[in-house]
């Protein structure tokens, strides 16, 4: 251990930029522990606790600068990429886009602290337009803050750092064991919580094609679009007769729902994990003709299907006319 810190003293920029730049690249192997070290070492003086920031922020401004452009020119792939390998699968897109949607791109500022979302806020803003000088300035605040408040709660609390520093040496060459160790365990039981995930959610899904298929030949599911408020805002669109309920509301008013029809459940994450999940709730309580839609709206929109304009602020279900669904056709 003391040989690792004596070679963060000697190559520590190189070393924070490399950690920063992993981590925000999506690697899971978190800079967390990298910059409370520096925190350390800077208040004893043994690094320059500017130039370790200087490091920690050109390396995550680098790495989101990389994602953003992907995003601006990948679009949905490069999410649809970050939500196949993300260890969570269940808050990939779905909350970044809420985030994104309600903060604007103050929100790329709070994702920096939020696991999971700080990959996903680059390439989000970046499919959707926003111009680059506008996300440079945020994301390079956003950076700026995030190695800052790890550097600085290391040089506050470097005293109890250092005894658990101490302790780590004391174990000698075991302590890097135990600490690849640990990041292995973890990834290992963040990889098994997916694949379970996953396995639970292999439940019979519908296609683009299928539904509508269903709607030409007169049959009338129930669609329920289960996206955020936020996210309907920015994006006004619905399958045409779907009703827009977010999962809250369904969690809340499942007994409203007929169990006599088919239940068609849909929303925006490219691996329609938000919609396959509440698909699997209903159907564990009971009502057991629900489907989510294989590859959400933007498979129903790759194939050229109709859409209608949402009115906001009308939600619900068939049976309750307060609650009926208004649009107006768009194709």
């Amino acid at each position: 251990m003391n040989e690792t810190l004596e070679f963060l003293v000697r190559h520590g920029a190189a070393v924070l930029f490399a950690a920063v730049f992993v981590e925000q690249m999506g690697i899971p192997l978190p800079a967390a522990p990298w910059l409370l070290t520096a925190g350390t070492l800077a208040a004893t003086g043994r690094i320059n606790w500017f130039v370790a920031l200087s490091a920690a922020t050109v390396g995550s401004l680098l790495a989101d600068l990389i994602w953003f452009y992907l995003g601006r020119y990948g679009g949905n792939r490069v999410l649809n990429l970050l939500c196949r390998i993300s260890l969570e699968p269940d808050s990939c897109v779905r909350r970044t886009q809420d985030l994104f949607t309600r903060y604007g791109m103050r929100g790329v500022v709070a994702a920096k602290f939020i696991p999971g979302l700080s990959t996903l806020a680059p390439p989000l803003a970046g499919s959707t337009g926003v111009s680059a000088p506008r996300f440079f300035f945020f994301d390079g605040l956003g950076s700026f803050l995030y190695a800052g408040c790890f550097i600085l709660v290391g040089v506050l609390f470097s005293h109890q750092l250092e005894e658990v520093i101490a302790a780590l040496a004391s174990l000698g060459s075991g302590a890097l064991g135990v600490v690849v160790g640990l990041v292995a365990l973890y990834i290992g039981y963040k990889y098994y919580q997916r694949q379970r995930l996953l396995k639970e959610l292999r439940m019979a899904r519908i296609t683009a094609d299928e539904l509508h298929q269903k709607l030409e030949s007169g049959d009338s599911p129930i669609i329920l679009d289960l996206r955020s408020h936020a996210e309907l805002e920015r994006d006004p669109s619905l399958i045409r007769g779907a009703r827009h309920m977010t999962m809250e509301e369904v969690k809340l008013r499942q007994h409203e729902i007929p169990r006599d029809r088919d239940i068609i459940l849909y929303c925006s994450c490219p691996n329609e994990v938000s919609s396959a999940r509440m698909a699997l709730l209903l159907h564990r309580n009971g009502i057991v003709r629900v489907r989510p839609l294989l590859g959400g709206i933007d498979a129903w929109r790759e194939r050229n299907y109709p859409t209608e304009r949402r009115v906001v602020g009308v939600t619900g279900l068939p049976g309750a006319d307060s609650g009926i669904e208004e649009a107006h056709p768009q194709q």
